[in-house]
């Protein structure tokens, strides 16, 4: 089988009934700021929280009788184990899930809940993949590859589809990659419908495999770093993948963990949208200025919204911390009755929200006579906290 228009339209008359048609909403927000207007496709409200489950179910549907009573196996960062198991257990078929043991315990939780066997093996993906080859040989059950596969990149594909329904005037759209499914089946509807339209890759620099592999012109290893992106935390990119990227994608780039941060934030408290740090990076891009925005219509596919919990309150207090609004500092000051007192009252003179604060003697450095207090304080950006930290230097405190 060959990805093409033809058989994307094919697997969403395979999966319509099974999947939600994501809403494609405005940005308001990024118009004013960028001066062309920006649209969210929303895979985060897709079943199963990701875009994934697309990929899963037409790759399901689509195997043999012989091929099901084998039962399946599968390697995952999360997202496309969640599709593998509801398409199994809807169809009763045995499914075993192999994931890195980073992958959030969110992710895990939903995985067993849809009713798969989970085994957690590595650090990252491609670990999971190694194992879940090792009991595939061992078991006979037939692998489902997460995003190396024509039915998984056309299931992916009836997003591009769509997206030029709902809005056949868009510009340019951005899609995230990990090991390229996404952007290939979106890219090739994209083209296939309205070759004008621009389509771009977005990637985390921490684990950046496409743009090695499209450097080199082949499928190649990356040594991939921990990313809060870990949906696409993939070391190498798939080789069908990356012949439909070469033909059908117009350009690649990468944002940086604070980058995504900043989106994952930004999506938050601005547009209302919960999104993994996978998800967030086609936002990350636009809010990075890596993509010209100006005068044209873009389209960000928010790709999932499983983020863990417990990652929640760090991913947005780097981000807070990254625009100023959040600052932490030490200062020292006379141990004795009241000093507190009037630190504190510059701070809320000018201001500042006071989070946190500590007191020690114990720093070997201090004078006798002498105390540090470590603050945590809310600004409202980064001027407003640089306009307390000179307030707080020309009341003569030692600032660290």
């Amino acid at each position: 089988m060959t990805v093409t228009l033809e058989t994307i339209k094919e697997a969403k008359k395979t999966i319509e009934n099974s999947v939600k048609r994501t809403p494609l909403i405005e940005c308001p927000t990024l118009e004013k700021e960028l001066g062309g207007k920006v649209y969210f496709k929303l895979e985060n409200l897709q079943k199963t929280g990701s875009f994934k489950v697309r990929g899963a179910l037409n790759r399901i549907a689509n195997l043999t009788e012989e091929e099901k009573k084998k039962g399946v196996i599968a390697s995952s960062a999360g997202n496309h184990a969640q599709g593998i198991a509801l398409g199994a257990t809807a169809q009763g078929i045995k499914s075993t899930i192999v994931m890195p043991e980073t992958a959030p315990i969110a992710k895990v939780s939903a995985t067993k809940g849809y009713g798969a066997e989970v085994v957690l093996h590595g650090a990252v993906y491609d670990d999971a993949f190694a194992k879940a080859c090792e009991i595939q040989k061992a078991t006979g059950a037939v692998f489902l590859h997460p995003f190396d596969d024509e039915y998984v990149i056309a299931g992916q594909g009836t997003i591009g589809i769509e997206i030029l329904e709902d809005m056949a005037d868009i510009d340019t759209v951005l899609v995230p990659i990990g090991g390229g499914g996404i952007l290939a089946g979106i890219a090739t509807a994209i083209k296939g419908m309205n070759p004008k339209v621009k389509v771009i890759g977005v990637e985390a620099e921490n684990a950046a495999s496409m743009t090695a592999a499209l450097a080199k012109g082949e499928c190649c290893e990356v040594c991939a770093t921990p990313t809060i992106a870990d949906g696409i935390a993939v070391k190498k990119v798939g080789c069908k993948t990356l012949e439909l990227v070469k033909k059908y994608v117009d350009e690649v780039v990468t944002v940086s963990e604070a980058e995504i941060a900043d989106a994952i934030l930004f999506l938050m408290e601005r547009s209302k949208v919960v999104a993994e740090g996978a998800g967030a990076t086609p936002v990350a891009a636009i809010l990075s200025g890596k993509v010209d925005c100006k005068g044209k219509k873009t389209c960000a596919v928010v790709s999932g919204g499983n983020i863990d919990i417990n990652l929640v309150e760090r991913v947005l207090n780097r981000a807070l911390i990254n625009k100023g609004r959040r600052h932490q500092f030490k200062v020292k000051i006379q141990d004795k009755f009241g000093e507190v007192e009037k630190l504190l009252g510059l701070l809320t003179a000018n201001r500042a929200n006071i989070l946190h604060i500590t007191q020690s003697m114990y720093n070997g450095d201090l004078g006798i006579t002498m105390q540090e207090v470590t603050l945590v304080i809310e600004c409202s950006d980064m001027a407003h906290r640089d306009e307390v930290i000179n307030k707080i230097k020309e009341a003569r405190y030692e600032i660290k």
